[in-house]
């Protein structure tokens, strides 16, 4: 009997092979889309999840006039000394240049570490202790990938490397390369050590503005409110009641560091939203229920073909739950080739969907355990889901009507399947609406204006005051250079953050500004719009208070709504006199998922650390060879490094980036499911309406009257299911464009879009069959009937 159903259900779908292959591919696309969105998800959600600790290990957050994810070095001592049940670690994250043997690199955010770093966080060792690797100065634990970068296939244990041409720093230990979707990634540690001498004297817990990242590891068993409740009489204990009152520590849970955007700098891993990849997830869910729907929807509809079967088979004596069995048994074949073209289709797409998202995922993964569970799952759950209903209608076909050629086919049914085609639509209208509100909120990222000119610039490190001027006199009378200036950075890097007040304008507390270091030339050359008063000049050694320019922001707090009104007014500035001279207007120094702050521009050439140059078009790679030499000459020791300031402002949208991509992937899957559906429908409509075209043809129908025919019934689904999915699609976007602090609405015209393009989509696969079968020759078209 079992194989009379297998091979029935082969010759079944052997003659209705153009139906089998729209259910098979759509299954396997919705397989494969779950596969990948479940890596994808699973890789985001994982951060950090490779540190067995994980779930007890805390970053230990400053927060006073605002948050931020570093400490002063001076606070993990403490705690080591306060809670000696806690284990404690510290980095302090450093740019530099590596010199080994003659060949010499620029190494980025490479970390100093303290002997307990090894013993909170997990680290696989190749070579070396753990337990001593970090605890001489001068010591240096590569990752296996710089080891091999910096000495090949030799033994790099116990090698010499000279770091920022101060320190001769040894081998000491060789590590695993770290995960991708790490929130502490680094190419090698020194220990910390190695620094005793410049942190030496630092007793003070404001001692360094930005200072170390401090993780703690919990005991097992062990709350970590036992911990929160001793803060403040920790900080009372170490750094008086002053700093305890308008200071605190904040233990911030490992798992959640990549998930939050609050903080003042910008951390060494990019950070996103958990809510934007359970997004993904749940387009995951709706690419399966679209699958599922096109199934449904065409076992129903090849319902009537199989009328006579049925009817037969009940004469002959076959009973309901057989027949049951019968075609969830044909379901069950479909859904296991389908799963098994999805996990093909996956593996060939893992490395192009690696690339476009710039994550950690391979086609190993598909062996581990919770991907082939996953798998099981959806096989186990598609069978039933898209079968069952199916099977239940054709089981229940009376053998006297069917054998009289009725379809057996109820009202009800038509009903559920129309139902099922608008939640199809909506979804599909979902995917649209969201895709358009995603783009046009990137190409706001993008292009939305600043409040400064970023084209054509690039900034270098300059780090010597003795020859800053010299490299600005040659930057400036080379051809092919538009504009120079120094500063602590150019706009949108990173800066120092102080308190300010003006008493005498009632304005005092907890005020926060951001401090810029510039030099006369930054406000013309970055094209910064002065509202009123003068723009920076050079601070003479006669100058007894700053003379500093403010921004929009700042004035705002101090209660003065008149830029002019503020000019001459004085206010303090991290403890020091400032004198306003100058108003700017305000512009974007951070990502835009924050709203702009206070800012302070102010003249102090010991801070210039950088400088921009903006460079003509024409003959741009000349010019950068051209300051490349000139910066190499007065700076023979260090490597010439650059950056475009387009590229540095791409990479705080970098997570929004990908999520973007992932979504236009997946949605276009989504949507091309659900025409695979629409076309599979029309067709088998067409099939059954055969003799009915002919016959309207006969008596005169155009073929456009035809087309309509067959279209007027899916219009009035695509206008049904838009009127459902678009409040729903206004509220998942509303709430997702509430992480950003500056957006774009959510007009009208997104929603007309949305329906044009839908109706568009369902026009073009409704006519390619229903024009074919409206220009068939009607005397075939009754001759086979």
């Amino acid at each position: 009997m079992l194989v009379n159903y297998i091979l029935t259900a082969f010759r079944y779908m052997r003659r209705r092979l153009g139906f089998t292959l729209i259910n098979v591919l759509g299954l396997a696309l919705g397989i494969a889309s779950c596969l990948l969105i479940f890596l994808v998800v699973r890789y985001e959600l994982g951060y950090d999840a490779f540190n067995t600790k994980a779930d007890r290990i805390y970053r230990v957050n400053h927060h006073s006039i605002d948050y931020n994810p570093r400490t002063s070095p001076v606070v993990a001592p403490a705690m080591r000394n306060d809670f000696p049940e806690l284990q404690v670690a510290e980095f302090f994250y450093n740019d530099g240049i590596v010199k080994v043997g003659n060949d010499r690199y620029n190494e980025s955010n490479y970390a100093f570490a303290d002997e307990y770093v090894p013993g909170v966080f997990d680290y696989q060792w190749i070579a070396g202790d753990s337990r001593t690797a970090l605890a001489a100065p001068n010591s240096i634990v590569l990752t296996e990938k710089m080891a091999h970068k910096y000495f090949g296939t030799k033994d790099a244990m116990g090698q010499v490397i000279n770091l920022d041409n101060q320190w001769n720093c040894k081998v000491t230990g060789i590590i695993k390369d770290l995960p991708g979707n790490t929130s502490l990634p680094l190419p090698f540690m020194v220990s910390m050590s190695t620094i005793k001498k410049e942190l030496s004297g630092m007793n003070n817990y404001y001692s360094i503005p930005g200072g170390n990242f401090t993780y703690i590891a919990l005991p097992q068993n062990y709350s970590i409110e036992r911990v929160r409740s001793r803060i403040h009489s920790f900080m009372e204990k170490n750094w008086g009641k002053d700093i305890a009152k308008e200071a605190t520590l904040i233990l911030q849970p490992l798992r959640d560091v990549h998930f939050e955007q609050q903080y003042l700098y910008h951390t060494v891993s990019p950070t996103t939203s958990r809510q934007t990849y359970w997004a993904l997830a749940g387009i995951a869910l709706f690419i399966i229920i679209t699958a599922c729907i096109n199934f449904i929807n065409l076992a129903t509809g090849q319902s009537a073909s199989r009328s006579k079967e049925v009817g037969v088979r009940k004469v002959l004596g076959a009973r309901r739950p057989q027949l049951i069995g019968q075609f969830l048994g044909e379901t069950a074949i479909q859904v296991i080739v389908a799963m098994l073209l999805g996990v093909l289709i996956a593996i060939l797409l893992i490395s192009r969907l690696k690339a476009w998202l710039d994550i950690g995922i391979s086609t190993n993964e598909l062996l581990d355990a919770p991907v082939v569970l996953l798998l099981t799952i959806l096989t186990l759950l598609l069978i039933p889901v898209a079968g069952l209903y199916p099977a239940f209608v054709q089981s229940a076909f009376q053998p006297a009507l069917s054998l009289k050629g009725a379809s057996g086919i109820s009202r009800r049914s038509l009903l559920l399947r129309r139902g099922l085609v608008v939640l199809q639509f909506g979804i599909s209208q979902l995917m649209i609406i969201g895709t358009i509100i995603v783009a046009r909120q990137m190409d706001f990222f993008r292009n939305r204006d600043l409040g400064f000119n970023k084209d054509f610039v690039i900034s270098f490190f300059a780090p010597d005051s003795t020859h800053q001027q010299t490299l600005l006199h040659q930057l400036t009378t080379t051809p092919g250079i538009a504009a120079v200036s120094l500063s602590s950075g150019a706009p949108t890097y990173s800066s120092q953050f102080t308190g300010f007040d003006a008493p005498q304008l009632g304005v005092t507390g907890e005020n926060i500004t951001e401090v810029k270091c510039v030099d006369e030339n930054f406000t013309r050359m970055f094209g910064l719009t002065m509202l009123a008063g003068d723009t920076i000049s050079k601070r003479t050694g006669k100058d007894s208070i700053s003379r500093i320019v403010v921004n929009e922001t700042l004035i705002e707090r101090l209660n003065i709504h008149d830029p002019r009104a503020a000019i001459g007014q004085n206010i303090t500035v991290s403890g020091e006199p400032a004198q306003i001279i100058g108003v700017v207007k305000d512009f974007q120094s951070e990502s835009k998922h924050k709203k702009r702050r206070a800012c302070v521009l102010l003249y102090n050439d010991r801070q210039f650390y950088s400088a921009s140059v903006r460079i003509m078009p024409a003959g741009m790679r000349t010019t950068i060879a051209h300051i490349e030499k000139m910066w190499s000459a007065l700076y023979p020791d260090l490597l010439f490094e650059y950056e475009f300031l387009d590229d540095h402002i791409a990479s705080f949208y970098r997570q929004e980036e990908k999520f973007y991509t992932a979504f236009r992937i997946f949605s276009f899957i989504a949507i091309f499911i659900g025409c695979l559906g629409l076309y599979g429908l029309i067709a088998f409509a067409t099939l059954q309406r055969t003799r009915e075209i002919g016959i309207r043809k006969v008596l005169g129908a155009s073929i456009p009257g035809i087309l309509l025919l067959f279209a007027r019934e899916f219009i009035w689904l695509i206008l049904l299911a838009f009127i459902v999915s678009a409040p729903v699609a206004w509220m998942v976007m509303h709430s997702w464009l509430d992480s950003f602090a500056y957006r774009i609405g959510i007009g009208w015209e997104t929603f007309l879009v949305s329906i044009g393009a839908s109706l568009l989509i369902a026009a073009f696969t409704i006519s390619y069959k229903t024009i074919t079968a409206a220009l068939m020759n009607p005397v075939q078209s009754l001759r086979m009937e």
